[in-house]
């Protein structure tokens, strides 16, 4: 069995960077854009928010391996053909975005409106607000469950590989291919994902414990 594995792991190792850098990619775009959907829900003029609480709803509502094959194989119709690595990471982003944006709504929506007051009553603009008074407070709320999400994030990059990525999953398929020993490798890759998932739970429970105050 170790013997096996030696010989499996520089294979599998491929996968998992690339099953890394996708995780990342969608990580970092979908942070950013999750941001902005929070802060457009909690500040936006109504005709903004009607427009983020459909593009949330349909995103969360649709399954991840739908949304997926639509971008890879629909856009080309609209004439925007993206390459499967793009097409994917598209596709995560914009379902993972969806729910950073509920989460950073919720992290935004739960500081006081006092704290808002204050900082118009000592003539901060809405940015300067934004920037000294809300976001550092509403941060202590957003880790968490953001952790999660990245989560979330590093087991569904699994589906990329049903668009011809080769990922840490279509890695192990290979290999079973070659070697007709699916269980072996199956558990290697499970072990590869068990490792940074929890890491990143550990993460989460810490961030937990280390904000569970809030000042108000």
């Amino acid at each position: 069995m170790i013997d096996f594995a030696l010989r499996t792991l520089p294979f599998l190792w491929d996968g998992l960077l690339v099953t890394l850098q996708v995780s990342a990619l969608v990580v970092v775009a979908s942070l950013g854009l999750g941001i902005a959907i929070g802060v457009g829900f909690a500040y936006g003029p109504l005709w903004l928010r009607l427009v983020l609480r459909a593009y949330s709803d349909v995103l969360r509502g649709t399954p991840l391996l739908v949304l997926i094959f639509s971008i890879y194989y629909l856009l080309p119709l609209a004439g925007l053909n993206l390459q499967p690595f793009p097409a994917a990471v598209l596709a995560l982003s914009a379902f993972k975005a969806a729910h950073v944006g509920e989460i950073a709504r919720g992290a935004i929506g739960s500081i006081p409106r006092g704290q808002t007051d204050a900082g118009k009553a000592i003539g901060l603009t809405f940015v300067q607000r934004l920037a000294w008074v809300i976001l550092p407070q509403a941060v202590r709320r957003f880790l968490p469950p953001w952790i999660n999400s990245v989560t979330d994030t590093v087991k569904g990059s699994s589906l990329v590989s049903l668009v011809g990525i080769v990922d840490l999953m279509l890695a192990a398929q290979q290999v079973i291919g070659r070697t007709y020993e699916p269980m072996p490798v199956y558990v290697l890759a499970a072990l590869m994902y068990f490792a940074i998932n929890y890491t990143l739970s550990v993460t989460s429970r810490r961030l937990e414990a280390r904000f569970a105050y809030i000042r108000e």
